[in-house]
């Protein structure tokens, strides 16, 4: 499971992969000391993954899990593979989990500042509603009660962050990614 040493000339860093019964503290702390080797992807397959294990194992920066009692000669040779081309392996299942997790994490942690993983503030995305409606900066300051270089600046942030050209390239982007 140990390709050759990093430093041999033309092949993949080494892929660490560890077979472990549970997540336990001694397991997350040598994955711990793994993470901080930038050049070692980690994989692994374990017995049974308990509550709140999958989050410890992805903050451990292993970015292949597979359950021992999935673990054919398929499963083992797909995962070291997906490891050494920089992809990550996780059931269907804990997929779910944890885009489940992430999603409560956005909701707790960005939501009461009125941010979202989508990169609009409210202010930004009722601006940009107002673009796409046809209204002009002196119109878009008169019905927000903000100043007109409030506006154009509000607007110019979200040009410049998402790397956009202009307003209506802003309007086609929100409009397409769902954000107005």
């Amino acid at each position: 499971m140990y390709p050759r040493h990093p430093g041999a000339a033309g092949h993949p860093p080494p892929v660490p992969g560890w077979l472990v019964d549970r997540v336990a503290d001694d397991v997350t702390a040598l994955l711990h000391r793994l993470r901080h080797n930038t050049a070692t992807r980690t994989g692994l397959v374990v017995g049974t993954l308990g509550a709140g294990a999958l989050q410890r194992v992805i903050e451990c920066g292993v970015s292949a899990v597979l359950r021992r009692a999935e673990a054919d000669q398929d499963q083992l040779l797909h995962l070291v593979l997906a490891i050494a081309n920089g992809e990550g392996v996780l059931p269907g299942d804990l997929l779910g989990k944890l885009l489940t997790h992430v999603g409560s994490l956005q909701r707790s942690a960005l939501d009461p500042r009125s941010l979202s993983l989508s990169t609009l503030t409210t202010r930004e995305a009722d601006m940009l509603r107002l673009v796409s409606e046809g209204l002009d900066t002196v119109e878009i300051a008169r019905k927000t009660a903000y100043s007109e270089r409030t506006v154009k600046n509000v607007l110019h942030e979200i040009i410049t962050r998402l790397q956009l050209r202009n307003r209506a390239h802003a309007v086609g982007y929100a409009l397409r990614n769902g954000l107005i």
